[in-house]
C-alpha cells in the first residue's frame, strides 16, 4: 500500500464514453481516436451496459461534453 496518487490525471484527444453496468453509479472510461471507433463502441455495450457519452477531449479537458445517455 503506498501513497495515493496527487498528479493530476491527463486526457488523451478523441473520444470518451462510460460504461456501467445498469443500476450501477460508477463505470470506466474508454477512449476513442475517432468518432466512427466510439459509435461502433457504444453499438457493442448498449445492449448489456449503460453507456454515458462524455464527449470529444482536446489538449485535456472536454470541448463538447454533451452528457447523452444511451439506454435501452
Amino acid at each position: 500500500m503506498g501513497r495515493p496518487a496527487t498528479k493530476p490525471i491527463k486526457l488523451k484527444d478523441g473520444y470518451y464514453i462510460e460504461i456501467r453496468n445498469k443500476g450501477a453509479n460508477s463505470g470506466i472510461k474508454l477512449h476513442s481516436s475517432t468518432e466512427e471507433q466510439m459509435l461502433r463502441t457504444i453499438k457493442t455495450y448498449e445492449r448489456t451496459k449503460d453507456v454515458v457519452i462524455l464527449g470529444q477531449s482536446k489538449n485535456g479537458k472536454f470541448i463538447n461534453k454533451e452528457e447523452l445517455h444511451v439506454v435501452d
